[in-house]
């Protein structure tokens, strides 16, 4: 039985901390008491050590699901450099790579195995899977199991799978935002046993003030936001064309700006996401695709230029500001066309079963799969050219990969790892004996020296580094790396550029495809009343924009927030109370002294009604003719009863 004290000391000794955030400890202890459990923690509630810690502290292995491909690399990445053994599997990896990884797990050097959810489909892997030693199962952004959730993913529902193989191991779903139908189809799906238990941190965030502005200039609203609210900033907008075009307005306005989106290469998004969190550029202008897994406290704007499609959408988007708890502002750029973008959004995500099985037919003759072939292959897939080439709209077309994919028939990776990355096949004492020309030498020997780890398990490594300390061109080693590779030294993986589809069935005739109505009109109407919500929020101006978002979350707010705009404006417009007259005054100043004959002229003030004070220089007035009256006596600043003066 594990104690406070135990994961206390786990934490310290990995990472350093001392103490939990709630609910943190509260989901530790109830996963390794071997209950199924549910953590509904907000953006930036530190979801990730609720699994981490007891996975070091159980003896077997972790299986950790998650949709979010670049972010199992990145906590892979951490968790080894804190002496955790990780490790990850998706189907973006070569061949080698995963029969690696596996080897790994079976002989028990792994702590944690992060998978993709489409990797669970697959026969081959599902067969292997028997042979974990497996203590805990973690499924993070745990919405996408439930039909009910804003990006529901028909792969995890293969998650249930793990269940049957590890009926004692104890399940721990973790989501930032999910409804009270979402939190009970989840437990629902993934078959949370009697004893179940269910964590909540409220999803108020006090410190976020949540601001609604009505204009046609956004651009110019977007430029004085900035201008008058310092620090760092993040602007959200639905298209990849305009996080360049408005980062290109606002730096060329002085203003430190740069643009993110999922089309950039990865070290290009490396090189912006890490001078933006090194506060050397201000604000990021990004898709949806910024912010994941992405820790940066001292955010202080967030401004949504186009709005979300969903309230679980903007909350999360939203709850990237004010992580070290200091006040901070959200603004929402709302114009008189956003409404009907809305409606056009719904239409779009929608397109006929028949463009849909047609968009089916043109993947696969672009992708040169035949009937019955391509089961379980990844293919690379450039959206765009696609698009391009066969004169497609991209809503459309991207909506019905998307509905596609939720048939059953396919994944559309958009997440991609284009990093290259080598591990060393030949032993050391094989080395000696290696002879190679003297270009393909030279690469090697700084590859042995520069990457060190090889000889134990994939490294990155940067073929323009190696370039440049060669003085040869980035192709010439890219051709010895292959040399190498094609003699059995080791194994090298290029960088890889384009998304890819994964073919979770054989290609069917375009006829027999079938778009389930659990996929189409339920998920339609689904989609309409997060549609409808999102409305509400941002149009319909009573109450408290705070509390309506509470309330879409199931949670019962117990006061106004005080700090949107719907509460600043009608604290601006509540009648004002009237000062009191001098004569009101009198009979309160003779009753305080009643009841405290010896009081100074401050202490008094301080105690009148609230809301209704009087000014400082009115009180006084009233004292001094009170003095004059022989009503009572002042002595400095103390006021005193007169022996003479009559009960009030």
């Amino acid at each position: 039985m594990f104690t406070e004290a135990d994961i206390l000391s786990t934490l310290q000794h990995h990472w350093g901390y001392t103490s939990f955030r709630p609910p943190q400890q509260d989901i530790i202890l109830s996963v390794l008491a071997g209950h199924d459990t549910l953590g509904l923690m907000p953006t930036g509630g530190g979801k990730s050590i609720t699994f981490q810690v007891p996975a070091v502290m159980l003896p077997g292995l972790t299986v950790v699901v998650t949709p979010l491909i670049s972010l199992m690399k990145d906590q892979v990445d951490n968790l080894q450099d804190r002496g955790i053994k990780a490790i990850y599997l998706h189907s973006g990896l070569t061949r080698r790579e995963q029969r690696y990884a596996i080897e790994k797990c079976l002989y028990g050097k792994v702590k944690l195995l992060y998978v993709s959810p489409e990797k669970l489909q697959s026969r081959g892997f599902r067969d292997t899977l028997r042979d974990f030693d497996v203590s805990m199962i973690v499924v993070d952004e745990a919405h996408c199991i439930s039909q009910w959730g804003y990006d529901f993913r028909p792969s995890y529902l293969e998650i249930a799978y793990l269940r049957e193989l590890f009926p004692d191991a104890p399940v721990l779903a973790l989501t930032a935002s999910a409804t009270p139908e979402v939190a009970e189809d989840i437990e629902r799906v993934l078959r949370f046993r009697p004893g179940k238990q269910r964590f909540t941190l409220s999803f108020a965030r006090r410190n976020i003030s949540y601001i609604v502005r009505y204009t046609d200039n956004k651009m110019i609203y977007l430029l004085r936001i900035l201008t008058s609210v310092n620090g760092t900033a993040i602007v959200y907008v639905r298209s990849r064309k305009r996080t360049r075009e408005i980062a290109q307005i606002l730096t060329s306005e002085g203003i430190s700006a740069d643009y993110y989106h999922a089309g950039l290469s990865t070290p290009e998004k490396s090189d912006r996401q890490n001078s933006w969190k090194a506060g050397e550029t201000r604000v990021i202008v990004a898709t949806n695709a910024f912010g994941m897994g992405i820790d940066k406290p001292d955010v202080r704007i967030v401004v949504h230029i186009d709005l979300p499609p969903s309230l679980e959408e903007y909350y999360q988007e939203t709850g990237r500001a004010g992580r070290d708890g200091k006040e901070s502002v959200a603004v929402a750029l709302v114009g008189r066309g956003d409404k009907g973008l809305l409606k056009t959004r719904l239409n779009n995500a929608f397109p006929p079963r028949e463009y849909i099985r047609d968009i089916y037919e043109k993947l696969c003759v672009s992708l040169d799969v035949g009937v019955g072939e391509g089961y379980e292959q990844v293919y690379e897939f450039d959206f765009e050219k696609f698009c391009m080439t066969r004169r497609l709209a991209p809503a459309p077309t991207m909506s019905a990969l998307r509905l596609l994919a939720a048939s059953g028939y396919l994944e559309y990776v958009t997440e991609y790892d284009t990093r290259s990355r080598i591990i060393m096949l030949m032993t050391r004492e094989e080395l000696y004996s290696l002879t190679l020309p003297k270009r393909a030498s030279q690469v090697f020997n700084i590859i042995l020296r520069a990457y060190t780890g090889i000889f134990a398990d994939y490294e990155y490594i940067s073929e323009p580094t190696i370039a440049t300390a060669l003085r040869l061109t980035q192709q010439e080693v890219y051709e010895d790396l292959l040399l190498l590779a094609r003699m059995h030294v080791l194994h090298y993986v290029p960088r890889r550029t384009t998304p890819y589809i994964y073919f979770t069935t054989a290609r069917e005739e375009a006829k027999d495809i079938r778009i389930p109505l659990t996929v189409y009109e339920n998920m339609q109407k689904r989609m309409a009343a997060r549609a409808d919500a999102v409305r509400a929020y941002f149009w319909d101006n009573s109450g408290c924009r705070v509390n309506r978002m509470l309330d879409y979350f199931g949670e019962k707010a117990t006061e106004p927030c005080g700090k949107c705009d719907l509460c600043r404006e009608k604290r601006r417009q509540a009648p004002r109370t009237p000062l009191y007259t001098k004569d009101q005054i009198r009979p309160l100043i003779l009753k305080q002294l009643e009841d405290n004959p010896s009081m100074t002229i401050k202490e008094f003030i301080a105690t009148m009604p609230p809301m209704t004070h009087p000014t400082a220089q009115s009180v006084i007035e009233s004292l001094r003719q009170l003095a004059d009256e022989g009503t009572l006596t002042l002595d400095g600043t103390t006021l005193k009863p007169s022996p003479l003066s009559p009960t009030p």
